[in-house]
């Protein structure tokens, strides 16, 4: 093997391990977008189970419609 070959496997090699960490790095910032997404829809099912328990309330205080008539 030459010279010029191991040069150019030395290359490829350094720029497989750019590319690497590029994408560990974007790969973190994907987890801590899917982390944040989570959180909020969580959130957002907490909030539309209290919206539902209200109007359940809400619903359960009017008068029956037979009862009325």
């Amino acid at each position: 093997m030459s010279a010029a070959q191991i040069e150019q496997i030395a290359e490829r090699v350094e720029r497989l391990l750019v590319r690497y960490e590029e994408l560990q790095r974007t790969n973190a910032l994907l987890s801590q977008q899917v982390d944040a997404l989570t959180q909020e829809r969580d959130s957002l099912k907490s909030r539309l189970s209290a919206a539902r328990s209200r109007v359940d309330a809400l619903l359960e205080r009017l008068p029956d419609i037979k009862s009325a008539a």
